[in-house]
């Protein structure tokens, strides 16, 4: 897939990079030329020099055959610009924009174009970690009735197998991150010490399995 990134500071070029390695064929926007350096000698991905809305620059980084487009420049309005004439322009379906106001964030989700407000997701996940409780969603269907989240568990799960989680749960685990590195489990895994546990469940039974994750394996049903 060919995917356009506005944006070559840090994110922007690690992104880059990674869409890369991963066999995507790649477009960098930036008004300053000197930003791809960061991109490296190895990146073959165009380089664009411009301005990220501009619809003849993005013409030259290949949007209108792009399967997705990233806006993560230091700008707010750029971003949110940029991604709007992605999608209503060009008819780009795959679009996301970084933003630093969590207030903004909301207001263009509501317009329909996924955001990610850095400083927010930021303090959220180290809230997380610093004192892990509930479930955070990461993720709902378009109806609201389902939804990925990151549940906290309790130590009591410790050393029991990821089906008997799911049994007294009522949950699903997508996936469990180990180390830093995700992991999918399967009928022998067993819960470990440090694991973050993210799981599938029904958006109206967040409370319950809140419940449930907290009580442990040995708590009365």
């Amino acid at each position: 897939m060919h995917i356009v990134i506005m944006g070559c500071g840090r994110v922007g070029a690690t992104l880059a990079q990674n869409l890369e390695e991963r066999g995507h064929s790649v477009a960098v926007i930036d008004q300053d030329p000197t930003a791809f350096r960061r991109l490296g000698s190895r990146f073959g991905g165009r380089r664009v020099t411009g301005l990220g809305f501009d619809r003849d620059t993005l013409t030259e980084a290949g949007l209108a055959d792009a399967g997705a487009f990233a806006a993560v420049s230091s700008g707010d309005n750029s971003n949110i610009i940029a991604a709007r004439v992605a999608r209503e322009v060009f008819g780009v379906e795959n679009v996301t924009a970084r933003i630093y106001d969590s207030r903004r964030a909301e207001v263009y989700e509501r317009f329909g174009i996924p955001t990610v407000a850095t400083v927010r997701w930021t303090a959220d996940q180290m809230l997380r970690r610093l004192l892990p409780a509930g479930a955070e969603p990461l993720w709902r269907d378009p109806t609201g009735g389902v939804q990925l989240s990151e549940v906290h568990v309790t130590p009591a799960w410790v050393g029991h197998r990821v089906s008997a989680f799911q049994e007294r749960t009522g949950v699903r685990v997508a996936f469990l991150t180990r180390m830093g590195e995700p992991t999918l489990p399967d009928r022998r895994t067993v819960l470990q010490e440090g694991d973050l546990v993210h799981v599938m469940m029904y958006s109206d039974r967040v409370a319950e399995v809140e419940a449930a994750c907290l009580l442990g394996p040995e708590a009365p049903a």
